[in-house]
């Protein structure tokens, strides 16, 4: 077995070693703000952090899960349960996995030792749920030895398991971008299959996250709210996903709708048509209308989705200001979390320091890479 620093955690945690060791990217959402799971199109991009699974079978039929972060540390005899509520609560995204091998009709261990590791940053909207997932998946098709799910059904997999699971109505983007990424590349996500598809990122840009630290918990209802509103909005005007309208047809329609849902409405109609100018200026090799298409995500996201913060505001109002940052968004869910900028090589870490250091609440700095999607390590 290759050589991992979570090998010797996991000798030390369960005094034997691991039989497997995958990892999962995290991502970042480079454009297309929900608008998956309004059966519109994405881009996102796995990065060079993620989460890492090490874990072996367990051959008296308990289930033991723990964090290298301190989280509570769980065991269950017999079937894990479908939900933990308080500190338990955090392996309802390894139990959601098990349960859901046994709905895609896939084999599952009957007992097992996990070890959970993550380098992502907590709340900074790189879905390190989605990386959890992944790796959960892989490792415990691997205890289970079986075939290792294609990225497509992986992806699938670890989205139903956070839907029906651990509660939250997410879209494809991020089990899809984890499964699916590679270095120097976006995944390009048609959510409607879905369908998958990479788009090459240039060379010359770097992605910087600034995250706020802001609590943006997802669980707790802002995003089932503006998931519901949208449902509704599609409801009302007779389609099946909101993305079935194209900004015209939308804007000529928008009188059936209450205010507030035909702000939500046009905020995702809009940005599906956006990803699809993003792509088109990526081709091209058109960086600096990229960067207007991504601030204009943003300010749709602060005035039709309201689902940004003033702290997410102010840190893309000053990243705009500066002559090599093309564009900058907010990323991920919203209701807090982290802002994304598109820079060139004219944006360096003081530049970032600056900006992220201004008052009210300093934000953490991350220069991340293109990574490659979920896999065996060991």
């Amino acid at each position: 077995m290759a050589a991992s620093p979570l090998s010797p955690q996991f000798q030390q945690a369960y005094g034997r070693a691991p039989a497997v060791i995958t990892r999962a990217p995290g991502r970042v959402e480079f454009i297309g703000n929900h608008t998956d799971y309004n059966g519109g199109a994405v881009l996102g991009v796995a990065i060079d952090r993620g989460v890492e699974v090490a874990a072996a079978p367990a051959a008296d039929g308990v289930f033991r899960v723990r964090s290298t972060s301190g989280a509570a540390p769980v065991e269950v005899s017999g079937v894990p349960p479908t939900r933990l509520e308080g500190a338990a609560a955090w392996a309802n995204y390894v139990f959601g996995v098990w349960h859901s091998l046994a709905d895609f009709s896939r084999p599952r261990p009957a007992g097992f030792d996990v070890l959970v590791d993550s380098d992502l940053p907590a709340g900074a909207g790189l879905s390190s749920s989605a990386a959890l997932e992944l790796a959960t998946a892989l490792a415990l098709t691997a205890l289970a030895k079986a075939p290792a799910l294609p990225p497509d059904q992986l992806a699938k997999l670890g989205r139903h398991a956070e839907n029906k699971y651990v509660g939250v109505p997410c879209g494809i983007l991020d089990q899809g971008t984890s499964a699916f990424g590679a270095a120097g590349q976006l995944v390009h996500i048609d959510c409607r299959g879905p369908s998958f598809a990479r788009v090459p990122l240039p060379g010359a840009t770097h992605l910087w996250i600034f995250n706020t630290k802001e609590k943006h918990a997802l669980v707790d209802g802002l995003y089932a709210t503006r998931h519901r509103e949208c449902l509704t909005a599609a409801k009302t005007l007779g389609v099946a996903f909101l993305c079935d309208l194209t900004p015209a047809q939308l804007a000529a329609a928008a009188g059936q709708l209450d205010p507030v849902v035909a702000r939500r409405a046009q905020h995702v109609v809009e940005e599906h048509a956006r990803v699809g100018q993003t792509i088109a200026a990526l081709q091209r090799g058109d960086l600096a209308a990229v960067g207007r298409l991504l601030t204009a995500s943003h300010r749709s996201s602060q005035h039709l989705f309201e689902n940004s913060t003033a702290s997410l505001d102010r840190l893309v109002d000053a990243l705009v200001r500066h002559p090599a940052v093309y564009g900058a968004r907010l990323t991920g869910g919203g209701f807090g979390g982290a802002v994304m900028a598109l820079t060139g090589d004219g944006f360096t870490a003081a530049d970032a320091a600056g900006i992220a250091g201004a008052p009210p609440h300093p934000a953490e700095v991350l220069h991340l890479r293109s990574g490659e999607g979920a896999k065996r390590t060991d």
